[in-house]
């Protein structure tokens, strides 16, 4: 199956930087976890940002220390999610591996799905609110009619969600880029929004239906609220 990425479009940039990205739901084991546990997972948390990782959503836009989940478990079968990158690929997996044997895997359930970055993040043209407590996460695949249409579909295909995309960004969303995942997971990309308020999302996907934006596309969703992941092991920064 074709999984040709679009070329770059007048919102989206491609990213030639080779970050990674690191995707992630997670349940909370309801086994208890000692604190010795919780420091060394946060620990190894720590480290991974003091290496040069991006340890939230936020720091994808601009440098902070911020090291944040979203909380779904109101709308969604799990605790939270959230994203990470890494420098690369390589570092990823081994970013992964380091967290699980400090603990992670014995306070989480864990999905994870890794890729690499494709497009630039792109800030709200009324400017970025670095206080968004929103985000929204969106995976999807490219489905059988994306594969029958001619690549003259698909340019007009990109030039009307680019009419979406450009009244997201207009309207307070920032947007992180996008991520590709195929040679890793069923799904294709993964798109991450930063949202000041839930009414501007349910705006946004209205414009996303009206230029048919998911007619080429099967897609999965999570909304969340940002939360400390600090907070969430229990242990004081």
């Amino acid at each position: 199956m074709s999984v040709e990425v679009s070329a770059e479009t007048e919102v989206f940039g491609l990213d030639t930087d080779g970050w990674a990205i690191t995707f992630f739901t997670a349940r909370i084991r309801p086994t208890p976890i000692d604190d010795d546990t919780r420091q060394r997972l946060w620990a190894a948390i720590v480290a991974l940002r003091d290496a040069g990782w991006r340890t939230s959503i936020a720091e994808m836009f601009t440098t902070t220390d911020d090291v944040s989940v979203y909380r779904a478990g109101f709308a969604h079968d799990i605790d939270f999610v959230g994203a990470f990158e890494a420098p690369t690929l390589a570092e990823a997996h081994a970013g992964i591996e380091r967290l699980e044997k400090a603990g992670w895997d014995a306070m989480f359930e864990t999905s994870w799905i890794v890729g690499r970055r494709e497009f630039l993040p792109v800030h709200s043209t009324i400017g970025r609110n670095p206080d968004s407590p929103w985000a929204y996460f969106a995976l999807w695949e490219w489905n059988d009619a994306w594969q029958a249409a001619t690549p003259h579909e698909r340019a007009e295909y990109d030039i009307e969600c680019d009419e979406a995309f450009s009244s997201d960004v207009g309207s307070g969303i920032s947007i992180a880029g996008r991520h590709r995942f195929d040679p890793a997971s069923s799904w294709h990309h993964l798109g991450i929004w930063e949202v000041p308020d839930l009414a501007l999302l349910d705006h946004a996907m209205g414009m996303h239906e009206k230029v048919a934006d998911f007619k080429f596309t099967t897609s999965r969703h999570y909304i969340g609220r940002k939360h400390s992941l600090s907070d969430i092991l229990g242990v004081h920064r």
